[in-house]
């Protein structure tokens, strides 16, 4: 009977956020009172239901609305199940979007398309940084900071750059009470400045390599925004680098795509395929993009990251040239490469079930979750204290952890709750465990019981040994059960009309691909799907076109995307 009253009080909780969340999206005009009276009367409902579970008498003897009320006032925001989180196999966009919210990991702006990255959302980027920053900083980069206002003639001097960002460009016009002489561009990328830079510190060979990367905020003026997959503004890492050869340009650009695999991979569990653009899909002002594709859990990719290789394109705009060995003036060639806040809603989409967010142990906040269960407050001092010494030990053992002793809230809400919020591990100690010098350790990858484990000793080498060993198989997990979803999705065509059919399914389009610009075009217009990459790894051959029937070098993939 308890884990049922539990769990009736954890959906209570959650439709109570719900009715909250309804009546402020009322104030803004996003909700009509019938949406909030019908949402109060299905909290009513629920608390009825949690008052019946817990005591059958009182509750034949006192069904007035009044004691209801007194007893939603103790509810808290809370996952649920088909209240707070929309089931993800119900609706995936819903899906994301409640996740986003339930979660706390983000909010909209005052201004349409853009965010406000809350505490436990800006933690994951915070992670994500610190793994970014470590590996750059091995190969000799260098963090630097560029003027997020940058003059409009430099935009341009490098004619696809222009054409490519022009309808995504957020100009300012006047300044201090005047029109401006020049617009100013709020940065959509730093090519063009930071070249406008490299200009003046580069004079010879012996200023290179130049290895820049800034972490920033760029804006593109989107039309259709989506949180943290599609923003106005958004934040990330963009890299720079200056090179005396082609070669070493070439070999930078591809380093920075591994970085990005690599971290996707051992990371955010997030398995991805590595390839280079089409013309027609690469950056504006590059030779060529590199990229690495993930699938998310409805089937579509998410570019990931992205690395270019710009050649000359750039340091011929801006005049950027070196004086080489033999006292002759060259160009530089360079490569840019970046990832974002996109990569939090990867990682949503890539991972996340029905019952919210399930984070990677390597990136999650918190790691480990340890919840005290006292019923009687005979046993209350003894369970506190074993909790805290519990999270001490993993604490001095560099695991992140959170004791949650609030006591306004059951033991079973609070299990929903972190479950939704991703944690790996749950450690529950009760009475009973306390005596045993033991406690549970629970696996947000395996729900219920199958997930338990009674009996953990928690003595300190024994227990840091069970949790560090459990949060590597949840990272290990994550990404075979990631990658055995895409490579299920994953279809091998040899037409146009099974491309057709393969994205009409959801799947992603794999084959032979000697068609023009004007092909993959309208492959877009009929289809709605991109090519996403010429895979690095390439299938054995022979291949033909999907689309003319002609010998074909290589294979490419299709898929609809973000």
């Amino acid at each position: 009977a308890d884990i049922d009253v539990d769990a009736a009080k954890a959906a209570a909780a959650a439709q109570g956020e719900a009715v909250r969340s309804l009546k402020e999206a009322a104030k803004k005009g996003d909700a009509t009172k019938d949406d909030v009276d019908a949402a109060v009367k299905k909290l009513l409902e629920l608390k009825a239901i949690v008052e019946q579970l817990e005591n059958p008498a009182a509750a034949a003897a006192a069904e007035d609305a009044g004691a209801k009320a007194k007893d939603a006032s103790s509810a808290a925001p809370s996952a649920g199940k088909d209240v707070g989180v929309t089931p993800k196999s119900q609706d995936f966009s819903r899906w994301y979007l409640d996740v986003i919210r339930e979660c706390e990991l983000a909010d909209y702006g005052p201004a349409r398309g853009t965010m406000v990255i809350r505490p436990y959302g800006y933690a994951i980027w915070e992670a994500i940084q610190r793994w970014m920053d470590a590996d750059f900083k091995k190969s000799g980069v260098q963090n630097a900071y560029f003027p997020q206002l940058i003059p409009y003639s430099f935009i341009t001097k490098e004619a696809s750059h222009v054409e490519g960002f022009s309808p995504e460009l957020a100009l300012v016009t006047r300044g201090g009470g005047k029109e401006l002489e020049e617009p100013l561009v709020v940065r959509p990328t730093s090519e063009t400045i930071v070249n406008n830079m490299f200009t003046q510190w580069i004079q010879s060979y012996r200023d290179l390599p130049l290895l820049i990367n800034q972490w920033a905020n760029v804006h593109r003026w989107e039309m259709r925004t989506r949180p943290f997959i599609r923003t106005l503004e958004f934040l990330w890492q963009e890299g720079h680098t200056a090179h005396a050869t082609a070669e070493e340009a070439e070999a930078r650009a591809v380093q920075m795509i591994d970085c990005y695999r690599r971290f996707a991979e051992t990371v955010a569990a997030m398995p991805v395929i590595v390839g280079r653009k089409s013309r027609v899909e690469s950056f504006a002002g590059a030779d060529c993009t590199y990229t690495i594709e993930a699938m998310m859990g409805d089937g579509k990719a998410l570019q990931a990251g992205t690395s270019h290789n710009l050649g000359q394109n750039f340091s011929k705009a801006f005049d950027t040239t070196f004086l080489d060995e033999k006292g002759e003036t060259q160009h530089v060639y360079q490569s840019s490469w970046g990832v974002s806040t996109r990569l939090i809603g990867g990682i949503i989409m890539t991972h996340g079930d029905d019952a919210g967010l399930r984070l990677p142990p390597a990136l999650a906040p918190v790691q480990v979750v340890v919840v005290p269960i006292a019923q009687k407050n005979k046993d209350k001092a003894a369970v506190a204290a074993a909790a805290s010494a519990i999270a001490a030990t993993l604490e001095n053992a560099g695991i992140r952890v959170k004791v949650d002793d609030d006591d306004r809230n059951s033991p079973g809400w609070k299990f929903a709750q972190w479950e939704m919020k991703g944690v790996p591990i749950r450690v529950e100690v009760g009475p009973k465990d306390v005596a045993k010098d033991a406690c549970v350790v629970a696996r947000r990858d395996r729900p219920g019981k199958e997930g338990k484990e009674f009996g953990v000793a928690v003595e300190p080498s024994s227990l840091v040994a069970k949790i560090r060993g459990t949060l590597d198989d949840v990272q290990g997990t994550y990404l075979a059960q990631a990658k055995a979803f895409r490579d299920a999705n994953v279809v091998d065509v040899t037409s146009y009309d099974e491309l057709v059919a393969a994205i009409d399914a959801g799947k992603w389009a794999r084959g032979g691909w000697e068609g023009s610009d004007e092909d993959e075009k309208r492959v877009k217009e009929e289809t709605g799907a991109t090519i996403r990459c010429f895979p690095f790894e390439q299938p054995a051959g022979p291949h033909a076109c999907i689309m003319t029937g002609a010998p074909a070098k290589e294979v490419c993939i299709f898929a609809k995307s973000y």
